[in-house]
């Protein structure tokens, strides 16, 4: 199992000024990122970057809610909430309760498929690796025990062991990530800073 602390995230800036991104991690396909995760705070409404070619997952793990605007609806991003749409559309973000820290994970359709679920509460559960692809972990509050191992808010767990022994106590919650692939190519895991 690999740690990313949360204290070892590094801040890039947004071009426009309107939030702060820390890259966790990224799949690489030969020279081609086919998926990525980080976290982003978000500080004032404003439109999203185009990732044409990539589904999103956009979870926000603290701070208020936010509507997102697309031509056809309105999404809206609850606290610990995953919601899926495709990276290319055209979106204009508004804050609902102030600022926030939102989760992003975004991959490549034909080279894999991602998933994000919440998991909180008293829970002792093992969790299978998918047999071709990524299992790993995001705290979102507590201190949850994965194979043994202590965590705290905002590390990132990535399983290279088959199965994830997870132990959640009252007031834990994580985000379960995981990504199938559907290529027999070798993606490799590239953590953030390593």
């Amino acid at each position: 199992m690999d740690i990313l602390k949360q204290s070892e995230l590094i801040e890039t800036p947004w071009k426009n000024g309107g939030g702060v991104t820390r890259k966790i991690a990224s799949g690489m396909l030969a020279e081609r990122v086919v998926w990525t995760i980080s976290r982003a705070d978000v500080a004032q409404d404003g439109p999203f970057s185009d990732f044409a070619g990539f589904m999103r997952v956009l979870t926000v793990v603290s701070g208020g809610s936010m509507t997102l605007e697309t031509p056809t609806e309105q999404l809206t991003a609850n606290l610990w909430q995953p919601v899926r749409f495709d990276g290319g559309l055209k979106i204009q973000s508004h804050l609902t309760g102030g600022p926030l820290t939102d989760l992003n994970l975004m991959f490549d359709p034909l080279c894999c498929d991602g998933e994000v679920r919440t998991r909180q509460g008293t829970l002792e559960h093992v969790i299978n690796r998918p047999e071709h692809g990524l299992l790993a972990f995001h705290v979102l509050a507590g201190e949850p025990v994965i194979n043994a191992t202590r965590l705290t808010g905002g590390d990132t767990a990535f399983m290279q062991q088959s199965a994830a022994a997870l132990v959640l106590g009252d007031g834990d919650a994580v985000l379960e990530i995981r990504l199938t692939y559907s290529t027999d190519k070798t993606i490799k895991l590239c953590i953030a800073n390593r």
